[in-house]
């Protein structure tokens, strides 16, 4: 019956901590799985450009005319929506 308490406890922590932690790490799998030549992406690093080129490890980035950086396939947080450079440039 002591184990009782302990197990719940593990229960709701589970859910409210561990479960959501795992979705979002799936979902931001799938997106860099997904990633397709001309994404407008954002780095984890907080660097803006259009993918010109990837492979399995590393991406191509073009942040203006004539000027691209690698960086590894990872370092992708999120993806923007088509226009969001064109918009603000």
């Amino acid at each position: 019956m002591s184990f009782l308490p302990m197990i719940a406890i593990f229960a709701i922590f589970w859910f409210l901590m561990i479960r959501p932690q795992q979705k979002k790490a799936k979902e931001l799998r799938a997106m860099l799985e997904a990633l397709q030549k001309n994404d407008e992406v954002i780095t984890t690093g907080g660097v803006v450009g259009k993918i010109v080129k990837l492979n399995d490890q590393f991406v191509t980035l073009e942040l203006s005319d004539n000027v691209e950086i690698l960086v590894q396939r990872a370092a992708i947080g999120q993806r923007l929506e088509k226009g969001t450079l064109k918009n603000n440039k």
